[in-house]
């Protein structure tokens, strides 16, 4: 008996060290991989930073770049096209203006009663219109009858209080966002269509041209007096409600930026210098791209793997079209290499764009205590359940970093275009008076990611100095395609001087 005892003993013994090393060796793979999830993430850190010298050369080069950009036609990764935009709002227009606005798969009609100084915006209204996809791969007159015809019918609904002088044509302000090559104020032809269109006959025709011919075939007397794009449309907007503002930049899905330049400050201007002395100038600044730029493998794999590889570098790194698939990729790397979310990597992870950026912003601005928002995110998002603390922290320690990078090279390139107007802080430092200077912003990845425009704007006084950055404001200037087109259209009136005299 005692014999067997003792082999049992010793069995126990060896089994309960046989356990005890396989939870040794679990803890050491878990610490290991922990220690390697770690290290993508201070490697990540490393590889995004921005460090105030860094972003001064990222401005540096903004500036550099919107030179040779204004010197000659591509003389510069930044297109830094004239828009004929030579009188922007001053806040004096009055009269009834309408609004096209076609940039996706629905389009707006709009309208509005300017009242002047007093009045302002008296009266608006606005309606939205679905384009049956048949028509977005159908044939260019299919299109433009269908948007006529709608506008027609919105024309046909206009109430008492909105007047039109006797004798007088509708006037529309004609926000395209599409790639055009613009030959006046009011035409432009189609250099490509894109968000899903492919229409046979337009390319390379005049748009307003099309548009006007299709109004005319509604028995519509409607005349198209200005076509923007929607920055320009919200520099315009801006403007109207504060004269100080200056530029304007787009920070939603996509990103953009406009400023007003000295009409003798463009080379590349062959025309007659307008009687403002102004031009608005659509930088199409989403194409920047310079040595200076904080670019990681993530990055580079992200613009290999897009449709317009080597494009759009700047865009790439700080819009909402591709923050949250920034995050994915770093979380697929830590799933692949440190076991993140467990044995195998979770399918959904590996669906590029899953994580859109509203999800990205909900999970960074989580501030419950077990970070719940983040574990349910994963959940309903990527399938991934029973998270730690410890890897929900991790997570937002990536979307912090990405989100970041993105918000303070925003203001560098805002910084940029300060400094080509010389109002980068310059005569503050000198001792000079500062002129008030404001950049109407747009989007919805500026208006609802909150850590993301609080950062920016940090940033910028960061660069600028506290006492330069006292004379520099940011406004959100929602809807520039509406309301900003109308009021070019008001602006661009052909009965200005009748008005004036």
């Amino acid at each position: 008996m005692g014999k067997v005892a003792v082999g049992a003993t010793v069995m126990c013994a060896a089994a309960a060290c046989a356990v005890a090393v396989l939870v040794v060796r679990h803890r050491m793979q878990s610490s290991g991989r922990w220690a390697r999830a770690v290290a993508i993430l201070k490697e990540l850190e490393e590889k995004c930073a921005t460090p105030i010298g860094k972003l001064r050369q990222v401005a540096d080069a903004m500036t550099v770049e919107m030179h040779a950009g204004l010197a000659s036609e591509g003389g510069s990764n930044l297109k830094m096209l004239i828009s004929y935009v030579d009188n922007l709002p001053t806040g004096d227009e009055t009269g009834l203006f309408y609004a096209l606005d076609l940039g996706g798969t629905n389009f707006r009609v709009l309208r509005v009663q300017l009242g002047g100084k007093e009045g302002h915006v008296v009266k608006q209204e606005v309606e939205e219109v679905s384009i049956p996809p048949s028509l977005m791969v159908g044939s260019s007159n299919e299109l433009f009858d269908f948007i006529a015809a709608e506008l027609a019918k919105f024309v046909a609904s206009e109430g008492e209080e909105f007047h039109l002088p006797a004798g007088r044509q509708r006037e529309l302000g004609f926000t395209f966002s599409f790639p055009v090559n613009q030959t006046s104020i009011s035409s432009g032809t189609l250099i490509k269509w894109t968000k899903g269109f492919s229409i046979d006959g337009t390319v390379g025709e005049d748009v307003v041209a099309e548009l006007t011919k299709a109004m005319e075939g509604q028995g519509l007397d409607m005349r198209v007096s200005a076509l923007v794009n929607d920055t320009i449309g919200t520099l315009a907007g801006g403007r109207y409600h504060d004269n100080d503002v200056v530029a304007a930049v787009i920070l939603g899905t996509g990103t953009n930026a406009a400023y007003v330049e000295h009409a003798h400050a463009i080379p590349k201007w062959h025309g007659l210098l307008p009687k403002s002395g102004e031009m608005v100038i659509n930088m199409e600044w989403g194409n920047f791209k310079s040595s200076h730029l904080p670019i990681t493998e993530y990055d580079q794999a992200l613009d290999l793997e897009s449709l317009n590889s080597g494009e759009q570098i700047f865009e790439k790194l700080i819009s909402g079209m591709y923050l949250g698939e920034l995050v994915r990729r770093v979380l697929l790397k830590m799933a692949e290499e440190a076991a993140l979310f467990g044995d195998s990597v979770p399918p959904k992870l590996e669906i590029q764009f899953i994580l859109r950026t509203p999800v990205m912003s909900a999970m960074h601005h989580d501030t419950s205590s077990d970070l719940r928002v983040v574990g349910t995110k994963l959940k309903e998002i990527l399938g991934i359940s029973n998270t730690s603390l410890k890897t929900r922290k991790l997570v937002v320690e990536v979307c912090d970093i990405i989100a970041k990078r993105g918000a303070r090279l925003a203001a560098a390139g805002i910084l940029g275009i300060l400094k080509k107007q010389g109002r980068d802080g310059g005569a503050a430092r000198d001792g000079g008076d500062m002129q008030r200077t404001v950049i109407a912003m747009d989007g919805g990845l500026y208006e609802h990611y909150t850590i993301f425009s609080n950062c920016l704007e940090t940033t910028l006084r960061e660069m600028i100095g506290e006492e330069a950055a006292a004379s520099i404001v940011i406004k959100l200037a929602t809807d520039g395609s509406g309301i900003g087109a109308s009021l070019l259209a008001a602006s661009h009136s052909q009965y200005l001087e009748l008005d004036e005299s």
